[in-house]
């Protein structure tokens, strides 16, 4: 029987989120389903399914019935993806639909007490010193931790080594890797960085949007602290399989729109540093694939092969 938007949802709805437990992705996933069980009546909830370069859960998405009853939580990798992966068993822009946006805030570029650095000018220094020769850890290739740091380094006029989290890795190994030395700096959600920062294992040099974060009031943005005009906030969204009937993906963006509007759940994205976003669900589209085209220009002033 067709799903209209009339009866939808009549059973139970999962949020598949592809970082793993206790991610950003993860923690807006499950207070994005609290809300909307509370809405529609019916049980929501997150399956993590990390792995392949935050490329497995997608994967599960796209192979889904394009009912509305499996959604996908992705960062902005999930447009980014579309420029750089061309191996990936799904089309990032064709094989889903986008829904609605969720949520932006900045990422913050951390290095290991371990490199001695304590400012984005002395990371540019060592790194102009040593060309290629220093190691940047994100979370896999084509990732928004990836992208972001060769968009810094590309601003910053520095050549430096990725070093991408092994397959089934989730986003705390890859910030374990920079506490320990193996790599040198790295792009991450402030709030996963919280705890290394304070226990000074990990030193903030700088967060990547235009303003500073209130998780980290003290630190500047890149741009103040040497890197003219950078902004690059990660944002989170959810996306459908395509085909889903047109009347559940409105359903689905008015009523998400409806639960980030809640007062108590943009009291929770104000305590984890994160601004709701609001667009209707063709801005969405459009905002995605203009993502996809920025990321791409990225990608191609950095040298990089898409594989």
């Amino acid at each position: 029987m067709l799903q209209t938007s009339q009866d939808y949802p009549s059973k139970p709805v999962r949020l598949i989120e592809p970082f793993g437990a206790g991610g950003g992705p993860d923690l807006v996933s499950r207070a994005l389903a609290h809300k909307l069980t509370e809405l529609w009546g019916q049980p929501v909830t997150v399956e993590n399914v990390p792995g392949a370069g935050a490329t497995a859960g997608p994967a599960q998405v796209a192979k889904s019935p394009a009912d509305g009853y499996t959604l996908l939580v992705n960062t902005s990798a999930q447009a980014y993806n579309a420029a750089l992966l061309k191996n990936l068993p799904y089309d990032p822009l064709t094989d889903f639909i986008p829904v609605a946006p969720l949520t932006s805030q900045p990422y913050v570029l951390v290095t290991g007490k371990l490199t001695g650095i304590t400012t984005i000018g002395e990371l540019v220094v060592a790194a102009q010193a040593k060309p290629g020769q220093l190691r940047f850890g994100s979370t896999g290739m084509g990732t928004g931790s990836h992208l972001g740091i060769e968009k810094f380094n590309l601003a910053a006029a520095i050549k430096a080594v990725h070093v991408p989290a092994r397959p089934g890795d989730a986003i705390a190994d890859t910030i374990a890797n920079t506490v320990a030395g193996h790599t040198d700096y790295l792009l991450a959600p402030i709030q996963l960085t919280l705890v290394d920062i304070r226990a000074s294992r990990l030193r903030p040099l700088g967060v990547s949007s235009k303003k500073r974060s209130s998780l980290l009031p003290e630190v500047p943005t890149i741009a103040e602290a040497g890197v003219p005009g950078f902004d690059y906030p990660i944002w989170y969204g959810v996306w459908t399989p395509v085909g889903t009937p047109a009347g559940v993906v409105d359903k689905l963006s008015k009523d998400i729109a409806r639960a980030l509007a809640a007062p108590d759940f943009r009291e929770w994205l104000a305590k984890h540093g994160a601004d709701p976003m609001s667009m209707s669900q063709p801005e969405f589209a459009r905002f995605v694939l203009s993502e996809s085209e920025s990321a791409a220009r990225v990608i191609e002033a950095a040298g990089i092969r898409p594989h």
